[in-house]
């Protein structure tokens, strides 16, 4: 492989957040419907980010963010994923931040450093903000909750890294969330009838689930 010479990196905290349920969304109620949640979505993020740079770009759902250090992050995401969790046509959010070196080339960035945070949103649970040692200080210097999960394994990433679980918004029961599109209950609008079981947001998810539950992971 050819080696660069002096290529410009600097430190980031960069976070990945996306729509837990959006594929579900789009197969049980259609792409027009799965469209309407992303713009309300992609709506939020921006107002989250108003007074900051806008995200790095948006890969499906899921927006790409840059950040200067943890603490800015904490603070812009902090009420992000709080109106997140308060939006009724929104199903749960997956988030994961890391921070270290990164490349900047033509508006984007790259690096170990961002392949991490990544893989980090990608194991996080419906509902759940996952992230490394410095961001998790910095949100423990302000009084957040922090749960050390210890060293986990990423995929494509060699070694172990150390991971926390950080609560900006309101933990997520697994009991109420509906298996299939990732909405958090209790719904107004429709209740399952027996007590036991998975709660569903709708009638079209629980069919959906009936049909075919090894196609859904319940949440842990």
């Amino acid at each position: 492989m050819r080696q660069r010479e002096n290529i410009a990196s600097a430190p980031a905290t960069v976070a990945f957040i996306d729509i837990a349920g959006f594929s579900a969304i789009s197969d049980v109620y259609g792409d027009a419907a799965a469209l309407d949640v992303l713009e309300i979505f992609e709506s939020m993020v921006g107002d989250a980010l108003s007074d900051y740079e806008p995200p790095i770009k948006w890969i499906g759902d899921e927006a790409m963010l840059s950040f200067p250090e943890p603490g800015t992050a904490i603070q812009v995401l902090g009420p992000l994923l709080q109106a997140c969790r308060k939006e009724p046509r929104l199903p749960l959010t997956r988030t994961g931040l890391n921070h270290g070196p990164v490349v900047r080339r033509a508006g984007d960035l790259f690096g170990s450093t961002v392949n991490v945070a990544a893989r980090i949103a990608a194991l996080a649970s419906p509902g759940q903000l996952l992230a490394t040692q410095p961001v998790a200080e910095a949100a423990a210097a302000r009084g957040i909750l922090v749960r050390d999960l210890g060293m986990v394994e990423l995929r494509s990433v060699a070694g172990e890294v150390a991971l926390y679980e950080i609560e900006l918004a309101p933990s997520a029961d697994p009991a109420w969330i509906d298996p299939v599109c990732k909405m958090h209950a209790p719904y107004s609008s429709y209740r399952r009838a027996a007590p036991e079981g998975p709660w569903f947001c709708s009638p079209q998810c629980e069919e959906a689930y009936r049909r075919s539950p090894q196609t859904y992971t319940l949440p842990r």
